[in-house]
């Protein structure tokens, strides 16, 4: 699940320095599914799109409206999945940062700054780095990947449901509703549970999906 366009770079290494690519990710608390981080650098010189916002605050069909225009307009962008077994593998927090740096490494060659959603930042970044708290609500370039990593894992989670009904996926997204935990009491764990995570941790007793 990576998708990645790039328009050629502004001349001059000081004009790619000057650009900068919003990071930002989707999916750290659910209890299923990938973690999606996605970096997002804009070309100033390109007409501004309107209407972006930290994509927790736009309606699902507003999100997907400024996807396309982001993807459209965007000098760069890349789109960075994690799956569960990756998550249980190095934590959720480890693959959170390792999401961060592949996207950041994908549009480094046009932007010489990353900035970053949160208080923390990847280590062995190959360009500057800021972490902004609160920053898709802050900077133009974050909310765009706010909403490229949350329309992303969105479908990636619709897909999971037509996998998995039993769980609806298409519903919760992989968070921890009380259908959500309903379900995993009643079916066990599928394979895209976060086995590391306590409430799919303690439903692994019925795990159905389990190798035997």
């Amino acid at each position: 699940m990576v998708g990645v366009r790039s328009r050629p770079a502004p001349a001059g290494s000081a004009a790619v320095s000057a650009l900068v690519a919003g990071i930002d990710e989707a999916g750290r608390g659910p209890l299923a599914g990938p973690v999606v981080v996605a970096a997002v650098v804009f070309d100033p010189s390109r007409p501004r799109i309107n209407g972006l916002d930290d994509s927790k605050q736009l309606a699902h069909a507003r999100r997907e409206e400024l996807y396309a225009r982001i993807v459209d307009r965007a000098l760069a962008w890349h789109v960075v999945a994690i799956e569960a077994t990756e998550i249980d593998r190095i934590n959720i927090y480890q693959a959170t940062m390792l999401g961060m740096r592949r996207a950041i490494e994908a549009v480094a060659h046009v932007a010489g700054l990353a900035r970053i959603d949160g208080n923390a930042i990847p280590p062995g970044l190959p360009c500057a780095a800021e972490a902004w708290v609160g920053g898709d609500a802050r900077d133009r370039s974050i909310a765009a990947a706010s909403i490229l990593a949350k329309v992303t894992r969105d479908r990636a989670m619709l897909a999971l449901h037509g996998e998995f009904p039993a769980y609806g996926f298409d519903g919760h997204k992989g968070y921890g509703t009380p259908a959500h935990l309903a379900a995993l009491r009643a079916h066990g764990p599928c394979p895209q549970h976060r086995r590391s995570f306590a409430p799919v941790r303690e439903a692994g007793a019925r795990d159905l999906f389990a190798a035997g």
